[in-house]
This record gives C-alpha cells, sequence and structure tokens, in this order.
C-alpha cells in the first residue's frame, strides 16, 4: 500500500519545483518571501526522509475511510441523529435549570427582610453646592423627568 520507492521520486519533485518557485519569490518579493517558500518547498523530503510521509498516509486513509463509512452507513446516521437528540437534551434541561433557579432565587429575595441602617450609624446626607448655578425654563422642563425618575428610586 505504501511503496517507499514510488514516493521518493515524487517527493523529490515537488521539492524540486517548490525550490524554483522560492528562486522567483526570492527574485521578485525579496529574500524573506524566497526563505518561506523554500522552508515549505523541503517539507516533502523532510517527510520522506523522516518516515512522516507514511504516518501521513496512514492518517490520511483512516480518515477517508471514516468518511466515507459516516456518509454511506445509515447505522451511522442513526448515530448522528442520537447524538443531535442528546445535545439538544443537554441545552433544554440547561434551560428549564436555569429557570428553575432564577424562581428560587426570586423567591428567596422576596422573603429576605430589608436591611435598614443601624440607628447607631448616621446617614451621610449629600453635599450641595454652597450656590446653585442659575437654570432657565427649558433647562427645567429637560431634567424635570430626570428628576421626578430619581425621586421615585430614592434619589435626591
Amino acid at each position: 500500500m505504501f511503496n517507499s520507492i514510488a514516493w521518493l521520486p515524487l517527493c523529490a519533485g515537488l521539492t524540486a519545483v517548490g525550490l524554483v518557485f522560492s528562486f522567483l519569490a526570492f527574485r521578485r518579493r525579496g529574500a524573506a518571501s524566497g526563505m518561506r517558500t523554500a522552508a515549505w518547498a523541503l517539507l516533502p523530503v523532510a517527510a520522506y526522509l523522516t518516515g512522516a510521509l507514511q504516518a501521513l498516509w496512514t492518517i490520511g486513509t483512516t480518515v477517508v475511510g471514516f468518511v466515507t463509512q459516516l456518509v454511506f452507513n445509515p447505522l451511522v446516521w442513526a448515530g448522528v441523529a442520537v447524538a443531535g437528540l442528546s445535545v439538544v437534551l443537554f441545552v433544554a434541561s440547561g434551560v428549564m435549570r436555569g429557570r428553575k433557579l432564577a424562581s428560587f432565587r426570586k423567591k428567596t429575595s422576596a422573603e429576605a427582610p430589608e436591611v435598614k441602617p443601624s440607628a447607631n450609624k448616621a446617614v451621610p446626607k449629600p453635599q450641595q453646592p454652597a450656590v446653585a448655578p442659575k437654570q432657565t425654563a427649558k433647562a427645567e422642563d429637560d431634567f424635570s423627568d430626570i428628576e421626578a425618575l430619581l425621586k421615585k428610586r430614592g434619589i435626591s
């Protein structure tokens, strides 16, 4: 299946073509581009000499075999459907759990008494500026809604 004699000329040819391209890249775009292209060009021979080419071939044939079995096997598609159902159930249970926790937190916060300042500590009052800036009637109308909202929330 993996014949090393057939792969040696292929890897050497790819490296030779890549080195020609690296020379052209060096001449047209500079030293950095030529060196980068030469680095890519040397990878096929390096993969052949280290034995990585055989490992890459094995990985490739395994992946292709897995994909073809996935596409053409209805039993595998049933497994994909079951995995999808599992994901839907995980998401739905997470949403339901989140709603349950939110309602539990809402109940516990409604039952908790409000925290009031103790009688021993004085509540600091915000300091007013000594001289209030003069405002026009139009400016007062613009801020009256905002002031009403702040008073409603207890902020003055």
